[in-house]
């Protein structure tokens, strides 16, 4: 019988556009033994960089930038060496992680080069649908607290689709907008000693996310953290680390900002150990396409792209391939796997983990079993991707 899938496989490359093959036989290898899981649901956090590199981690073979802590989870967790972005600019990227469709589904294709936002469309039929797709048909709800809330209002119950508990100001916003984004609310932050407002963003999101996770110890909860690091400009507030290095100040920038999203993820995995819930969390670490060249910055100096050919905007390996790590010591099996692993596969995963059954319309296939040690996980017979220069020159 032939599914959407099988069709789609057979009409990617006669419609010539990007589409890379998969694997054959996606491989786990060095497993160790899974302890069960508890009795409650598992926690989920899911942190997505900005622009961060196949190669800019010590644990994908980074030998300039220091990221020790990043470095250590493959011992306690899944690494994947063949994971994909689904776009290779932001917007359609995370577009594509928050709603399991790959770009010649989804509806948000290019990131604006104006500045003006890309929304995604609330009403909209899919080919081959058999009807339209209502956020009160997919967002079937599950029983995990979310960040997601509106001001002045309680965090909701997280939902299979479209929550995003905290995304990407502009570093050193002035004011940082919450969530959600259709209602247009900006909400001033705190001022800092003195009395001046320009604060580094990802240190208020790091702050938000560690309360957050205080706040809803006792009960399963969904985070997802999306730190605007190290996407241009490569303005952070300490490069000390890297002041006896004879780069220039946009590389150093650059290091500090990488640096600084992996102590950003030790305290989230500090503050789970510390309230107890490592043997009870999942933890996803990516990033939402390939290493750019911007303001400055030269990905060739840190070897960002690794092995591969091409950054941001390529959709050449370099621009899509992207590190991911699973963490969960009691959750996750250990050891690496080179099963070709999409980023539509996340909304699919977080839902058989959170117990809920993953929406049937979507290309994401879940790689919940992998996690857990299944050398049969579903895997992709195709890749796609979809890159429109001619809408978006610039990207985001």
């Amino acid at each position: 019988m032939s599914t959407r899938r099988t069709l789609l496989a057979g009409s990617t490359a006669a419609l010539g556009l990007a589409a890379g093959a998969a694997h054959a036989a996606p491989s786990v290898t060095a497993p160790q033994p899974a302890a069960a899981p508890g009795g409650r649901p598992p926690n989920l956090v899911v942190v997505l960089a900005d622009d961060l590199g196949y190669g800019e981690l010590g644990a994908y073979g980074q030998k300039l930038i220091a990221t020790p802590r990043l470095d250590g989870f493959p011992a306690e967790g899944l690494q994947f060496t063949d994971a994909y972005s689904t776009a290779a600019v932001c917007a359609p990227s995370r577009g594509s992680l928050l709603t399991g469709l790959h770009a010649g589904h989804a509806t948000v294709r290019a990131s604006p080069s104006s500045g003006a936002r890309v929304p995604g469309r609330r009403h909209h039929v899919r080919p081959g649908a058999a009807g339209p797709w209502l956020p009160d048909r997919r967002d079937r709800q599950v029983g995990l607290r979310s960040g997601g809330h509106r001001p002045g209002r309680p965090p909701g119950r997280a939902r299979l689709r479209g929550v995003l508990q905290l995304h990407r100001p502009r570093p050193r916003a002035p004011v940082l907008p919450r969530v959600p984004l259709a209602q247009r609310r900006r909400e001033p932050i705190p001022a800092n000693a003195g009395g001046a407002k320009a604060v580094y963003a990802p240190d208020l999101l790091e702050r938000r996310a560690l309360e957050f996770i205080g706040e809803h110890a006792a009960e399963p909860f969904l985070l997802l953290l999306t730190p605007n690091v190290p996407h241009a400009p490569s303005d952070v507030p300490d490069t000390s680390a890297y002041a006896d290095r004879s780069w220039t100040a946009a590389n150093k920038g650059h290091a500090a900002q990488v640096s600084r999203f992996d102590a950003l993820v030790g305290k989230v995995v500090d503050r789970l150990r510390a309230l107890g819930l490592e043997q009870d969390t999942v933890l996803l670490v990516t990033s939402d396409n390939g290493p750019h060249e911007e303001g400055g910055v030269n990905p060739d100096l840190f070897d960002a792209n690794g092995p591969l050919r091409g950054y941001k905007r390529n959709l050449s390996e370099g621009g899509v391939r992207v590190p991911l790590i699973a963490w969960g010591p009691n959750r996750v099996r250990q050891g690496t796997s080179d099963r070709p692993t999409p980023l539509t596969d996340v909304l699919p995963t977080l839902a058989e983990l959170g117990g809920a059954p993953a929406p049937a319309d979507v290309d994401g296939l879940s790689a919940a079993p992998l996690l857990a040690g299944s050398p049969d996980s579903a895997r992709h017979g195709h890749l796609y991707w979809f890159r429109d220069e001619w809408a978006s020159p610039a990207g985001s």
